[in-house]
C-alpha cells in the first residue's frame, strides 16, 4: 500500500521547461506504457508559457477564447479531466503507480491519500491547507477554467484554491498529475505561493516537493533518464 510504513522504491524523473505538447506527450506515454511489474514513477517538471485543457473539453471550444490567443500553438490536451489550466510559473508532478498500491480504497479515498503529500508540502511553509470538501463556506462547482471551480479534493488555503490535480485510471495503474503555482508573474487565473507570502524558486520548490513525497510515503528514489522523443 502507498501509505504503509514499508520503504518503497520509485523512479524519479526530472524535466526542465518544456512545451505543453511535450509535457503532455510524456505524461501520456508514461501512463500508457506502465506495467504493474514496473517501478512506480514520480516525475517533476516545468512549462513554457502555455495552457492545457481537460480530456472532455473540445479543442475548438478553447483555443479561440480571447484570453488564450496569446499562447498561439503552445497548448495541449491532458489525459485527465478538469478545465483549462495556465502554465509557465508553476511546477508540476506526475505519479504512476500500480492499482495494488491503493487496494481496497475508493477513487475518492485514493485521491485524498495521494494528495496528502501536497498537504505536507504546503504545511512546510506554515500554511494551513485543507480540502475544499472540509470547508462549509466553499461551494463545490465545476468551471471551464480549472482555477474558477472547486472539486471536493482541491486544496484550499485561506479560502483560496491553489494548484490543481487530476487522476486517470486503467485496470492496472493509476496516474495522477498536478501543478503548484510558484509566483504571480503571469496571469494564471489562480493563487500562487507568492500570493500567500511564500517566496521560493522553482528549483527549491521542486526539491521540497520531492522531499515531501518521500517523507509522506516512505519512498527511496532512483534517478531515471528521460528522452522526450521516446516517451510517446
Amino acid at each position: 500500500m502507498l501509505n504503509s510504513a514499508t520503504k518503497k522504491t520509485f523512479a524519479l524523473m526530472h524535466s526542465e521547461r518544456l512545451s505543453a505538447k511535450d509535457n503532455m506527450r510524456i505524461d501520456k506515454g508514461l501512463f500508457e506504457g506502465f506495467k504493474p511489474s514496473d517501478i512506480p514513477i514520480f516525475r517533476v517538471y516545468e512549462w513554457e508559457a502555455s495552457f492545457t485543457y481537460g480530456v472532455s473539453q473540445n479543442e475548438d471550444s478553447v483555443k479561440n477564447l480571447k484570453n488564450l490567443k496569446s499562447f498561439k500553438e503552445n497548448y495541449a490536451q491532458r489525459i485527465t479531466g478538469g478545465g483549462i489550466l495556465f502554465h509557465g510559473n508553476d511546477i508540476s508532478y506526475a505519479l504512476i503507480i500500480p492499482t495494488s498500491y491503493v487496494e481496497n480504497l475508493s477513487v475518492k479515498e485514493s485521491y485524498a491519500l495521494i494528495c496528502s503529500f501536497l498537504i505536507e508540502f504546503y504545511t512546510h511553509f506554515g500554511l494551513k491547507p485543507m480540502f475544499a470538501k472540509e470547508l462549509e463556506n466553499i461551494e463545490l462547482s465545476q468551471s471551464k477554467f480549472c482555477q474558477e471551480g472547486f472539486e471536493p479534493y482541491d486544496i484550499v488555503i485561506d479560502g483560496k484554491k491553489i494548484g490543481g490535480n487530476a487522476q486517470r485510471r486503467s485496470k492496472e495503474s493509476i496516474f495522477q498529475h498536478g501543478s503548484i503555482c510558484i509566483d504571480n508573474s503571469t496571469d494564471s487565473m489562480g493563487y500562487s505561493l507568492e500570493d500567500l507570502g511564500v517566496k521560493i524558486s522553482s528549483k527549491e520548490a521542486r526539491a521540497l516537493l520531492i522531499e515531501s513525497f518521500s517523507k509522506t510515503f516512505h519512498v527511496l528514489f532512483e534517478e531515471k533518464r528521460q528522452d522526450i522523443h521516446h516517451a510517446s
